[in-house]
């Protein structure tokens, strides 16, 4: 399985733009239940991502107004992505690698396509692995 397959069905890229206050972006991750976001600039390119885990260690615990600060500030600028082709074991590979949750799908033609986390992945290995079991058991305990 690909990671085209994986986000095929998704109705929506989450994005937001660089310029959107700190404040604004933390409200955009509670609404869409995201741990991270895709950061674009105005013309719609991928230049960032942010996470709960920057709002809170570099805003909250350093005691700054979320209002005042944009999301260029303190977003993550060293991307790690993935083209839409990418087989889901290397990116489990990356993620190990890099000691991170989530992947940036960036197609070379059409640009940002979203996201893909640790969970999505482990819910695709549960899913085929089950799916395997109930080969195995289907093959030693046949119904008669």
């Amino acid at each position: 399985m690909k990671v085209s397959d994986l986000i095929a069905s998704r109705q929506q890229v989450f994005c937001i733009l660089d310029d959107t206050t700190v404040y604004d972006a933390a409200r955009y991750l509670r609404e869409n239940h995201l741990r991270s976001v895709g950061v674009c600039d105005q013309k719609g390119k991928l230049v960032g991502v942010v996470s709960q885990s920057d709002i809170s260690g570099k805003v909250a615990a350093e005691n700054k107004c979320p209002a005042w600060m944009r999301v260029s500030e303190i977003m993550s600028t060293k991307l790690v992505t993935v083209p839409p082709e990418t087989p889901l074991d290397e990116c489990l590979r990356l993620m190990e690698k890099h000691e991170i949750y989530h992947l940036l799908v960036v197609d070379p033609k059409a640009g940002y396509r979203g996201m893909i986390s640790v969970r999505d992945l482990l819910r695709v290995i549960a899913s085929d692995e089950k799916a395997r079991a109930d080969l195995l058991e289907a093959f030693i305990f046949p119904q008669r």
